[in-house]
């Protein structure tokens, strides 16, 4: 393998988002585009090439197939079904087995050996499919998960508390989809608990503030879609933070889908819930002592996951 080599499959929105991410930050030296339109993924890749004497790093960057996976050190798969209005990300699930079929199928035929790292929705789902198929070392599968919706967390507790949203250390757990739910009490802004900031008299923000936030970062996509289609910017950029994680061996704690074996009582799921991520994919899963609300939250995403897998039929 390549240890800076990394193939996206898919020049869509959401690819090219992560594309241009990673160019701008110089997160790999090479970069392949697979897309079934050959020819947008040969004009995407001529774009970026003239970028580069503006990015921080050099790359080499081209349109490619699936030959090209073999020596890959991370292969993302942004491929999928668009969702629309009036869609949740679930409502894509049939159809984006299918593709992830496809994609999977090829890869192994390339006999790469790498980590996967799966964008498509319902990504804790795909993430499973992308396993299930693969046959890879479940550590070295991982889906984007909730790294955005922890982001879009920050992001937003930042702009109620008037803090950089990199002092707010806060997570969104469990499905990327309408299960999610905001672990409350591990939520940190700087070093002062968020429910400690909520009691206070003179806070920015009271604990009734807590379920509209949270309710905020579950739905702010729905708005995003109704406003311009899709989202792909921030989702390109979190990939990239994942990637980086990855290729430069960060140990990185991530809100990523990871396979649950025994991990909060559940075996057999792919689940976002924050892990250590380094230059093997998952490294550890972080087992968090959650309160009773915050695991019956949990359980419920994690039921609702495995009743949309168990109407799969995954060959």
């Amino acid at each position: 393998m390549k240890k800076n080599k990394v193939v996206i499959v898919g020049t869509g929105m959401v690819g090219m988002s992560y594309a241009y991410s990673m160019v701008n930050q110089g997160t790999c030296e090479e970069l392949v585009l697979i897309d079934l339109d050959k020819k947008r993924a040969q004009g995407e890749a001529i774009d970026l090439n003239h970028g580069l004497s503006f990015a921080p790093r050099k790359m080499k960057i081209y349109a490619g197939d699936y030959s090209d996976c073999k020596d890959a050190y991370i292969i993302c798969i942004t491929a999928g079904a668009i969702q629309n209005e009036d869609e949740t990300r679930l409502d894509l699930l049939q159809k984006n087995t299918k593709i992830m079929e496809s994609i999977i199928g090829q890869i192994k035929k390339s006999g790469f050996e790498g980590i996967l790292l799966i964008a498509t929705n319902p990504v804790d789902i795909m993430t499973y499919v992308a396993q299930k198929l693969s046959g890879y070392e479940k550590s070295k599968v991982i889906g984007s998960g909730t790294t955005l919706d922890s982001a879009r967390l920050r992001y937003t507790l930042g702009e109620r508390l008037d803090v950089n949203p990199k002092d707010i250390n806060a997570f969104v757990m469990g499905e990327h989809g309408d299960s999610q739910f905001v672990a409350w009490s591990y939520a940190l802004c700087g070093v002062q608990p968020i429910y400690q900031i909520a009691s206070r008299n003179d806070s920015k923000i009271e604990f009734d503030d807590l379920e509209e936030i949270e309710d905020e970062v579950r739905n702010i996509a729905y708005k995003i879609i109704e406003c311009k289609k899709s989202t792909y910017y921030g989702i390109g950029m979190a990939l990239t933070k994942i990637t980086t994680a990855i290729l430069e061996n960060e140990n990185s704690i991530l809100t990523v889908s990871s396979y649950l074996e025994g991990h909060y009582g559940h075996e057999d799921v792919y689940i976002s819930v924050p892990s250590i991520v380094n230059k093997d994919g998952v490294r550890e899963v972080i087992h968090l002592p959650l309160e009773k609300t915050e695991k019956e939250k949990l359980d419920n995403s994690i039921s609702i996951m495995k009743e949309n897998i168990e109407k799969l039929d995954l060959k």
